[in-house]
C-alpha cells in the first residue's frame, strides 16, 4: 500500500487529489508546518530532502511532484489521467507537467515568499515582473480553449498546475487573468480535489 507523507499546505494536494481520483488504498501520514512555515525534520526520516509529497510504495521512495504522479497513473491508473503515450499530445501534456516546476514556479513562489517576508524590494520586483507577467499569459492562453490545459480531458498536468496557481491566487497575482481565474475555480470544483482537500482537512486553504 502506498504511504504519501503529507505537508500541510503544499505540493502534496497535488497526490492526494490524483490518489482520490483513483480510489486507490493508500495511507495518509500528515505533517504540520513549524513556526517558520518549513517542514518539520520528522520528514528527512523519510526522505533526505525532508519535503513533501514523498510516497513510499514497498521498497520505492519517491520524492518530487511530477514524478510521483507519473508513477501512480502509469501503476495504478493505467494512464487515465494521462494521454496516450504515443502521441503529440502527450509530448505536449509533458512539457506542461514539467514547465510548472521548471520555469513557472520561480517568479510565483518568489512573489509569495517576498509578501510573506515584507515585499520584494523595487530591484527585485523589476527583476522578476516580466517572467512572472509572461509565465501567467502563458498558462492563460494553454487554458483559453479549456476547460483544461489538454482541453476536454483532465490531466496530471492540471492536478500539477493546481497547486501553482493556488499559490498565485493567494499572492493576489491573478486580478488581470481572468482566464486563470476561471481556470482556478473549475479545476477547486472537481469532486476528486474536494475530497483530497476534505481528507487533508485542508478545507480553509
Amino acid at each position: 500500500m502506498i504511504q504519501l507523507h503529507y505537508l500541510e499546505r503544499s505540493r502534496a494536494i497535488r497526490i492526494l487529489w490524483l490518489l482520490d481520483e483513483l480510489c486507490t488504498d493508500f495511507e495518509l501520514i500528515q505533517y504540520q508546518r513549524d513556526a517558520n512555515h518549513r517542514a518539520p525534520a520528522s520528514l528527512k526520516a523519510v526522505h533526505p530532502l525532508g519535503k513533501s509529497p514523498v510516497i513510499v510504495d514497498g521498497d520505492l521512495v519517491l520524492a518530487e511532484s511530477s514524478a510521483i504522479l507519473r508513477y501512480i497513473d502509469a501503476r495504478y491508473g493505467g494512464n487515465r489521467f494521462s494521454p496516450p503515450s504515443d502521441s503529440d499530445a502527450a509530448a505536449v501534456h509533458d512539457e506542461w507537467l514539467d514547465y510548472v516546476e521548471g520555469s513557472a514556479a520561480f517568479p510565483i513562489m518568489l512573489t509569495l515568499i517576498g509578501g510573506m517576508t515584507g515585499g520584494l524590494s523595487e530591484k527585485m520586483d523589476a527583476f522578476v515582473a516580466p517572467g512572472r507577467d509572461a509565465t501567467l499569459r502563458y498558462i492563460a492562453a494553454g487554458v483559453g480553449k479549456g476547460p483544461f490545459l489538454m482541453g476536454e480531458q483532465l490531466t496530471l498536468a492540471d492536478m500539477q498546475m493546481f497547486y501553482l496557481l493556488q499559490v498565485a491566487d493567494r499572492a493576489k497575482l491573478l486580478a488581470d487573468y481572468p482566464a486563470l481565474t476561471t481556470y482556478l475555480a473549475r479545476l477547486t470544483e472537481q469532486p476528486g480535489l474536494k475530497r483530497a482537500i476534505e481528507r487533508a482537512g485542508e478545507t480553509g486553504a
